[in-house]
């Protein structure tokens, strides 16, 4: 077993670990966060894509104990929780925008949305489909989930960012 303390969501977590446990198991079956979801284990469906030190990273395809010393975001740490919370924009933009069918993908598809935001704050339909292209939804053709991209975009570029707060409008 390996010690490893990473932030998850702005929560310390210190914990032991098998040395091979992936990242996603240890999110889902030790710090209890089960929007990241186990997918396909290869890494071809992007559904559990988290942040990893404020990039998007494919859960299954890193180990727990790459993570140690790291901040993890995932969908739940997009929001605040609470009487009076709200949605982060590009949750509220794929709730608004109907770019869902199952729902499966969808934690994976924001997370890689708003990392796709980072480099490129108005990118284009091309641009987010090519941003996407390692998250698979087997429900939709894709086309709610650009709309999603694009209204998100638009949002979170006129949402103020808060202080203390980054980009992604998450307190740090």
């Amino acid at each position: 077993m390996t010690r490893i303390t990473v932030t998850v969501d702005g929560v310390e977590y210190s914990d032991e670990v098998e040395p091979r446990t992936l990242l996603v198991h240890y999110l889902r079956e030790t710090v209890g966060k089960t929007g990241t979801v186990v997918g396909c284990d290869t890494s071809n469906c992007g559904a559990c894509t988290v942040h990893l030190d404020g990039r998007s990273v494919k859960s299954c395809n890193v180990l727990a104990v790459q993570a140690d010393g790291h901040e993890v975001m995932t969908i739940e740490g997009l929001a605040p929780t609470g009487v009076d919370s709200q949605l982060h924009p590009m949750q509220q933009a794929f709730h608004e925008c109907h770019a869902l069918q199952c729902g499966y993908c969808t934690p994976g598809m924001i997370m890689q949305a708003i990392d796709l935001l980072k480099d490129n704050p108005n990118p284009t339909e091309e641009q987010i489909r090519e941003g996407l292209e390692g998250n698979l939804c087997r429900c939709t053709g894709y086309h709610n989930i650009v709309l999603a991209v694009q209204q998100g975009a638009e949002a979170m570029s006129s949402t103020p960012v808060p202080a203390g707060a980054d980009r992604e409008g998450v307190a740090s």
